[in-house]
Formats: C-alpha cells, sequence, structure tokens
C-alpha cells in the first residue's frame, strides 16, 4: 500500500464532518462570513472540478475541512489551508495528523498574505470564499493571475455572472473586464444554498478561472482598474458624461469609440486603449 493510500484510509477513518463538528461546538460565525459544507460528495465534486492537484493546492478558510478533506481524497500533492478562525486549528487536528506533510494549516488573513508567493508551482486555488470579501480577494489574486495554473472558487451566483459575462451581457462590467483581460472563465455548476450550515440566502456557482500566459492586451492593471471604475460607476450614462473628467469625447475620439456608447457595450480591448489614452494624459499633466 502506498503512502497516498495510508492516508486516505486515515482521513476515512475520521469521524464525519458533522458529528465532529458538533463535539466541538464550533459554530460558523457571520462575521467571518463561515457557511460550512458537510457533504462528501459535493465536496469532492469541486475538488476533481480544479482538475489534476499537482504541486501546490491553496484553500481558504478550511473551516472544519469539508473541502479540504476532499481536496486529500482526490490525490492534491500538497495543500496549504489559510484560516483566519483560531478554533480551526483544534478541529483541523484530526486531519492534519492524518495527512502528514501533504497538508499545511497557516493561521493567517488571507487579505493580508501573499499567497501568490506560497508552496512550490503549479499553484492553484481552490476555496468557498466568504462572500463578503470575495470580490476584493479575487481583485488582488488577478493581479499576480501568472502565478497560478488555475483558480476554482466559490461566489454567489450574482458575482459569477458578473465574472463571467461578456460585453452587451446585463452582468457585464468592471469584474467581467478585468478577469476576461487575465485570464478564462466560465461557471461549472451552482450550488444550491441547502448544501451549506448556516444555509445563505442565495444560490452559489462554482467559478474556474484559468489565467492567461500574459494580459490579452497592453495595459497596466491600475489604469484599466481606474477606468473601468470611472465608466462603470455611472453604468447608465454615455461614456462621454462618465469619463468627461478625464477627457471624455477627445479620449473617445482617439481610441476610435462611440462617445454615445454605454460602458457595458465596450469591449476589454476598447477598454485598454482608454486606459493606456487616460494614463497617458495623465502624465502630461503632472
Amino acid at each position: 500500500m502506498t503512502d497516498k493510500q495510508q492516508m486516505i484510509e486515515r482521513i476515512e477513518a475520521l469521524q464525519p464532518l458533522r458529528q465532529l463538528v458538533d463535539s466541538m461546538d464550533m459554530r460558523a460565525r457571520k462575521s467571518l462570513g463561515q457557511n460550512f459544507l458537510f457533504d462528501l460528495n459535493l465536496t469532492r465534486r469541486i475538488a476533481r472540478s480544479a482538475g489534476a492537484l499537482s504541486g501546490t493546492t491553496i484553500e481558504i478558510g478550511p473551516g472544519p475541512g469539508g473541502l479540504t478533506r476532499a481536496l486529500l481524497l482526490e490525490g492534491a500533492d500538497h495543500v496549504i489551508a489559510i484560516e483566519k478562525d483560531r478554533r480551526a486549528a483544534d478541529v483541523l487536528a484530526g486531519l492534519t495528523s492524518a495527512a502528514g506533510s501533504r497538508l499545511s494549516l497557516i493561521e493567517a488573513d488571507a487579505m493580508t498574505s501573499a499567497i501568490w508567493e506560497m508552496g512550490d508551482a503549479p499553484r492553484r486555488i481552490i476555496a468557498n470564499l466568504p462572500y463578503n470579501i470575495a470580490t476584493t480577494l479575487l481583485i488582488s489574486w488577478l493581479g499576480h493571475a501568472n502565478a497560478f495554473a488555475s483558480m476554482t472558487l466559490m461566489f454567489q451566483r450574482e458575482v459569477a455572472e458578473r465574472i463571467t459575462a461578456k460585453p452587451g451581457d446585463t452582468a457585464y462590467g468592471r469584474l467581467s473586464v478585468l478577469t476576461g483581460w487575465l485570464a478564462d472563465s466560465e461557471i461549472l455548476f451552482d450550488v444550491p444554498a441547502s448544501a451549506f450550515v448556516p444555509a445563505p440566502k442565495i444560490t452559489s456557482s462554482i467559478v474556474q478561472i484559468v489565467p492567461l500566459d500574459s494580459p490579452r492586451y497592453p495595459c497596466s492593471q491600475k489604469a484599466l482598474e481606474d477606468i473601468t471604475r470611472i465608466a462603470f460607476g455611472q453604468r447608465r450614462k454615455m461614456l462621454r458624461s462618465s469619463l468627461k473628467k478625464i477627457g471624455g469625447e477627445t479620449l473617445l475620439n482617439a481610441a476610435g469609440i462611440d462617445p454615445e456608447k454605454r460602458p457595458q457595450d465596450i469591449d476589454i480591448e476598447s477598454f485598454c486603449k482608454l486606459a493606456l489614452l487616460a494614463e497617458a494624459a495623465a502624465k502630461q499633466t503632472a
């Protein structure tokens, strides 16, 4: 029997998750955005959807370890689990012992952790993200997109649609542009509210994000973040109006964009042109 097979036997012999959580009295904390997943069939499906788990798999907020168990059972070489909740160390003690060197539990805040530097390549992130910080985390990680082979992340359905939307879609916005500039993305499947404890009031979706080797079009991330923040901050207005303070029609004409267009109709390449022109204009007036 191989070491991995022995580890799998040890994990399968662990106390069922719900019993473990009840025995440790670990209740989900709203302040941490916690919603636990106990269904191992579901968490293993999430793990499998990420593909081969070679190199380093980084999980954010393992909680009692439902997804962590699944990642290890599905053959992850090395899981780095980052958890802010100090209670998790005790609840995960049995899993940590069973997994040995294949699991590293780090007590830290993902919002301030340079996870793109953790472990050996290839790196991937697989996580059930707290809804209240999920978008902020994604934008931060996109700034280091080439450090990751993939990101398989759970978001509320509305956010998942914004990430994967195309120009002209109702959900198309700043997050669609920033993600599409650096990666390919798709919604893999939905997760019903009933799968969580406690059950949220919304449906969740698993999104697969695969970073490109390089951005689709030349421009800086900061400039693209700035121009999309301004444009989509007034998404119902024509661009000549929403971009008035940074050049308006002059800027749009230079980029070859109809000033009467609205931001949801502008593709990523055009936003990158605007970002480059706006950045150059700002430097000239500085």
